[in-house]
């Protein structure tokens, strides 16, 4: 196995049942298989992204085809899958109907179970963040095959393989992570790493075939990137596909934070696939962060609340569910009237779940100070 490529990188133009399940299969095959990652008798968290109860054509959440094709190798594995994520605000039950991941377990005999009971995770070595709780049932199974949706995300730049992982902590608790970490999307990202590089996944498959763009990870815009792409290591993939995405990585805040603390690959492996060398996406509209990381210390309060962007609210679209001050990790935000939010901006850490939750996308984005001086020196 020394030479087998680390990562894979195949095309896949829709979801169409028989197109997924053949390029899942050379997927992975040019990773020696799923029986490289799983043995039988194995119990296999499947972790898709399940961010919302949303359909799969908004590109929100994995798509059930590609949850399915990758239960039935586990299955042909000899391994036992279960399909389970923590949504942040939706019902359990709700998201699984409408993703169609009840649908997919139904049909496979898997269940399908919300990752609840948090207990404390075993820290990687070199974790910044010594106690983290995530859900017993991520933690006890034998393997994790992880799923993400290839999307654009308002706070982090991009989220894929390593973030969707913070998906296993349960529930509210993420909104308590986005009040303690704040602004910093640096330490949000070594979060998001210490807890990738402690659950360690067997494997990571990326549904790239519908993604998103612009202010994702709720309420941008769906693109096809007709893609299907695994490795061993979520970090490797992730900083290929930013790459792929036309993106710099010292943009992002996974690749500051791993190469801060000397974790980036040593030396990226070979690859398998079928996209030309020199590949990009082209013009992917990719959210573009306020860069207070380039501040003094000494102007980090002053950034968060002078300098950097803010959400607003858009009440001609709001339907006044209230989700929004539901999931405010601050609670920086009040309702006013039925669809009139009032935003306490000094209280608000722009950590935008307002805007990621959001069913009407009625959650706008106030450029900050810093992003209108980078447009003007054409940065």
């Amino acid at each position: 196995m020394t030479d087998m490529p680390s990562a894979a990188f195949f095309r896949c133009g829709s979801y169409e049942r028989d197109e997924v399940e053949d390029r899942m299969g050379k997927l992975l095959e040019s990773l020696g298989g799923m029986e490289r990652f799983v043995r039988p008798g194995e119990s296999v968290l499947l972790k898709p992204n399940l961010l919302s109860a949303s359909s799969p054509e908004r590109c929100i959440t994995t798509h059930p085809e590609v949850v399915r094709a990758a239960a039935l190798r586990v299955q042909a594995a000899g391994g036992h899958p279960f399909i389970g994520d923590s949504p942040g605000l939706d019902g359990f039950s709700s998201v699984g109907a409408k993703t169609g991941m009840e649908d997919v377990a139904a049909e496979l005999g898997i269940p399908c179970a919300e990752l609840d009971d948090p207990v404390p995770l075993p820290m990687a070595e070199g974790s910044v963040f010594q106690r983290v709780e995530v859900s017993r049932k991520a933690l006890e199974a034998d393997k994790i095959i992880n799923l993400p949706k290839l999307k654009t995300h308002a706070q982090m730049m991009l989220t894929m393989g390593v973030k969707n992982l913070f998906g296993t902590v349960v529930r509210q608790r993420k909104a308590s992570w986005h009040y303690t970490v704040g602004l910093d999307r640096d330490v949000f990202a070594d979060l998001h790493l210490d807890i990738a590089r402690s659950l360690a996944p067997a494997l990571t498959i990326m549904d790239g075939i519908g993604g998103m763009e612009g202010r994702g990870p709720g309420n941008g815009r769906p693109r096809m990137f007709g893609l299907l792409a695994a490795s061993a290591d979520p970090l490797e993939l992730d900083l290929r596909l930013c790459t792929l995405l036309g993106a710099d990585l010292q943009d992002f805040p996974l690749y500051r934070s791993a190469q801060r603390r000397n974790l980036l690959p040593k030396d990226f492996g070979t690859t398998a696939g079928d996209l030309p060398p020199d590949f990009v996406f082209e013009k992917v509209d990719i959210p573009r962060l306020d860069s207070l990381h380039l501040l003094p210390a000494l102007l980090d309060g002053f950034g968060k609340r002078h300098l950097s962007s803010r959400p607003v609210q858009r009440p001609r679209d709001c339907i006044g569910c209230g989700k929004c001050v539901e999931v405010c990790p601050a609670k920086a935000m009040t309702r006013k009237a039925q669809n009139i939010i009032d935003i306490n901006y000094k209280k608000c850490i722009r950590c935008y779940c307002c805007q990621e939750v959001c069913p009407a996308d009625a959650i706008g984005f106030s450029r900050g100070f810093l992003l209108r001086v980078l447009d003007f020196l054409g940065r």
